[in-house]
């Protein structure tokens, strides 16, 4: 009895819809990471990007649970001395939702170049509305 091992060319990729509002942010970030790894296939392979891809609607309105809002700090650095800024996941939420769930996401990803290529099938989007709709995408639902 053999291994089944998935090929590039004959990946079939669908389109799903995550609406993060009121739901934690972490658990829309899981899900999206799992979607976009393909781990929901049984046809899944870890050598071979066979993921799906994720729209992420209502990012603004994702929640984060406990006092995480103002303690949680997300770091950026320009590579000059004295460029380090940091902001608090508040500031982030209210300025940079997009971003907010763009890392969440991308951090439960492979840290690689199959990641970085998972990562270029995400679109996120801070309002209900989403330019996909020609990919007929389906709802995916989060917990």
């Amino acid at each position: 009895m053999n291994s089944y091992v998935q090929k590039k060319e004959t990946i079939e990729r669908k389109w799903y819809v995550i609406d993060a509002e009121g739901k934690p942010l972490g658990r829309v970030a899981t899900k999206a990471a799992h979607i976009l790894r393909g781990k929901h296939k049984p046809t899944y392979t870890p050598n071979i990007d066979c993921g799906d891809f994720i729209i992420i609607i209502n990012a603004e309105k994702a929640v984060l649970t406990g006092n995480k809002l103002d303690k949680k700090m997300y770091y950026n650095h320009s590579g000059y001395p004295g460029g380090l800024r940091e902001r608090t996941a508040r500031e982030m939420q209210e300025r940079y939702p997009i971003e907010m769930v763009e890392r969440a996401v991308k951090g439960m990803l492979p840290h690689n170049r199959l990641g970085r290529q998972m990562y270029r099938k995400l679109f996120v989007y801070t309002g209900s509305e989403h330019p996909h709709a020609a990919q007929k995408p389906e709802v995916m639902e989060v917990k």
